[in-house]
């Protein structure tokens, strides 16, 4: 297993890292990336088995674990009540639990919220040079979030600021600022959401907050606890990843030279894919070997970590052909941006239909759109989302 140099901070890193994998590609598809201190799997073949083998986990073993340090334990707090990093019997229960509250029918049932939205933000756009990002891009999926969990949309700007510090914590360059703010903001979020759940209990809505209060299967319930840290992942997830999606997706749009077929009912489930694919907000993803194990001639022992390159894997061309062209009219075929196996994406059907309805609505309401600056990427690795989308309307 040949040994990988690359800063994950380095600037022309951070706004163009497929050299760097297409580089890793053509050498194999497992290699040791020495500035995370773990085997890093790059090609489409290792990442897609890695996501589905059951001998490597989201949750660290139990010898490895140490207490955390204090300033961080409301974050932590968090994390213990998360599915995200759980493995069964623990993420079975709580996946079945938040289905039962987080339905297709519930999703579905957004679409004319969605619409209604998108079009209420546009109405708002500036007639000079607006960064779309912030005026478009965030408010659609924090403020769908605020609808579907039944909280007051003006909550939306705390939301979006406890997550971002939250969020900031995966990041490579987090610093112990980035910890301390994360500790608060987790902190302040638990305590509103606790607030909420007490009172939705005795005042229950139309709404995911009480639907999840009131999930049952086989007579078990989530604790209020674990209520609290699914709200937080699907708000934190949700956004961050529908965001960068949206924002990465018009940029590329833009630079191509989109076409109005993209965004006809019959295209815009493939140029839906082909965003996620081509340009993806989650470039990074972890797990730990279970046992000894074998994969491409490199053997894990129990508790080493593996990185797998949801960026990576989307382009490898040995997986898919000119896998460097963005191209809506392909067949969805290669696309690791929602995970796979056991942890794909709970909320991957949200953001699906999130994108469906924003992009078209958006260039049908605004065909001029135009970039009106170089979009830059953001100093955020493992994600990969911009800071700023600055358009004019023609």
């Amino acid at each position: 297993m040949k040994t990988l140099i690359q800063s994950p901070t380095d600037p022309a890193f951070v706004q163009n890292p497929y050299p760097f994998y297409a580089a890793a590609q053509e050498q194999g598809q497992l290699h040791y990336w020495q500035d995370y201190g773990m085997a890093a799997a790059f090609g489409h073949s290792a990442v897609h088995m890695l996501l589905r083998d059951r001998r490597f986990g989201r949750e660290m073993p139990e010898e490895l674990r140490k207490p955390g340090p204090a300033h961080l334990a409301p974050f932590l707090a968090v994390e213990a009540h998360s599915m995200l990093d759980a493995e069964p019997p623990r993420h079975t229960r709580l996946r079945k639990l938040v289905l039962r509250a987080f339905t297709s029918r519930e999703i579905a049932a957004l679409e004319p919220v969605i619409s209604g939205l998108c079009h209420q933000l546009i109405d708002r756009f500036a007639d000079q040079p607006f960064d779309l990002l912030e005026t478009y891009c965030t408010q659609v999926p924090v403020i769908t979030i605020c609808r579907l969990l039944g909280v007051p949309e003006e909550m939306a700007p705390q939301l979006l600021g406890w997550s971002h510090k939250m969020v900031a914590m995966y990041q490579a360059s987090r610093t112990k600022e980035t910890e301390h703010a994360a500790a608060q903001a987790a902190q302040e979020f638990t305590d509103f959401l606790r607030r909420y759940v007490a009172q939705r209990r005795t005042d229950p809505r139309d709404d995911l907050i009480t639907r999840l209060i009131t999930a049952e299967e086989e007579g078990d319930k989530l604790s209020t606890d674990e209520l609290i840290g699914t709200c937080i992942l699907l708000l934190n997830a949700g956004h961050e990843a529908t965001v960068h999606s949206l924002g990465n997706g018009v940029k590329t749009m833009l630079q191509q030279g989109w076409k109005p077929e993209w965004l006809a009912p019959e295209g815009i489930e493939r140029l839906v894919e082909e965003i996620l694919r081509y340009d993806p907000p989650l470039h990074m993803f972890t797990r730990y070997a279970y046992e000894e194990a074998e994969v491409f001639g490199h053997i894990f022992q129990r508790g080493e970590q593996v990185a797998l390159l949801l960026g990576a894997a989307n382009r490898d061309p040995k997986a898919l052909d000119d896998a460097d062209v963005f191209d809506p009219t392909r067949p969805p075929k290669v696309n690791k941006s929602f995970g796979g196996g056991l942890h794909f994406c709970v909320g991957a059907p949200l953001a699906r239909l999130e994108m469906q309805i924003a992009l078209p609505i958006l260039f049908e309401r605004c065909p001029d759109l135009k970039l009106a600056a170089e979009a830059e990427y953001s100093n955020s690795y493992h994600f990969h989302g911009l800071t700023r989308l600055l358009v004019s309307r023609g």
